[in-house]
């Protein structure tokens, strides 16, 4: 599933040509795409749907227009670009028009991708933590919420109620770059580790925006690019190989419903 940095790289790729646009149609061609509301919206609306501002919240690509609130949730495969080919591709699930004649496609071979309409962002809000390269995202912050819970603390860094944004692959990378095991629970984690920990996701996300996020399967953005933060993976995906560190076999367990990937010899687990 794209995380934070695949999600930003979308917003960076589509947002100088789509603010200041009007959408005036979308097209479910897979009608289930449009989650909460349909098409009839469009024809009675005039200029509520001009586009003011195209951002990122959490894992959604927020299209705010005048008057709504378009929100797009990638999910595992799904893929926002501006079609520049007459025919659209096999797995198109919605089509945006705007104004001018471009359109944006939304691309998605699982079907588990969706599109939102909201009248604000409270809901979304209220649903989704601070953000992890934020300014409310700090030291304290992390260390109270830590202590606070005691929970599994691969669990809770996904659990986007507190943290929006990271995945599996960020998390399994900010733990190893931490050297906490990821059956750590979160109560007992040092506050020195708790620190490093704090420091390790900033550097793993702002790594990844850098290399345009991570390809492992599906993930692109503008013209079918992909990501290149996979080939500096410190430890997600390398199950068999050394650590990095090391030496030691890279391992694969399941944690959080997740297949998760840690260094037995040196992340600690703190229980």
């Amino acid at each position: 599933m794209p995380e934070l940095p695949e999600v930003q790289t979308v917003v960076n790729s589509i947002r100088d040509d789509l603010i200041g646009e009007e959408i005036i149609d979308i097209d479910p061609i897979w009608e289930n795409v449009l989650f909460n509301f349909n098409r009839s919206v469009f024809n009675k609306n005039g200029t509520d749907f001009k586009v003011i501002d195209v951002r990122r919240r959490a894992k959604l690509i927020i299209i705010q227009t005048r008057k709504y609130i378009l929100a797009v949730h990638l999910r595992m495969t799904g893929k926002l670009y501006f079609l520049q080919k007459k025919n659209h591709p096999k797995h198109t699930r919605a089509i945006i028009y705007l104004k001018n004649n471009k359109k944006l496609v939304f691309e998605d071979t699982r079907k588990f991708g969706r599109i939102y309409l909201y009248d604000d962002m409270d809901l979304i809000n209220s649903r989704h933590g601070v953000e992890p390269l934020g300014k409310k995202f700090s030291k304290k912050f992390l260390s109270d919420l830590l202590i606070s819970k005691k929970r599994n603390i691969k669990y809770l860094l996904l659990d986007q109620k507190f943290i929006a944004g990271l995945g599996n692959i960020y998390v399994d990378e900010s733990l190893w770059m931490s050297k906490i095991h990821p059956k750590s629970i979160s109560n007992r984690i040092p506050k020195r580790r708790v620190h490093n920990l704090f420091e390790s996701i900033k550097i793993v996300l702002l790594e990844s925006l850098e290399s345009m996020g991570t390809t492992i399967i599906n993930y692109s953005y503008v013209n079918g690019k992909s990501g290149n933060y996979s080939e500096q993976l410190r430890v997600f995906g390398r199950t068999g190989r050394k650590c990095l560190r090391c030496q030691s076999e890279i391992e694969k367990i399941k944690v959080a419903g997740r297949g998760t990937h840690f260094c037995r010899k040196c992340q600690k687990q703190f229980s």
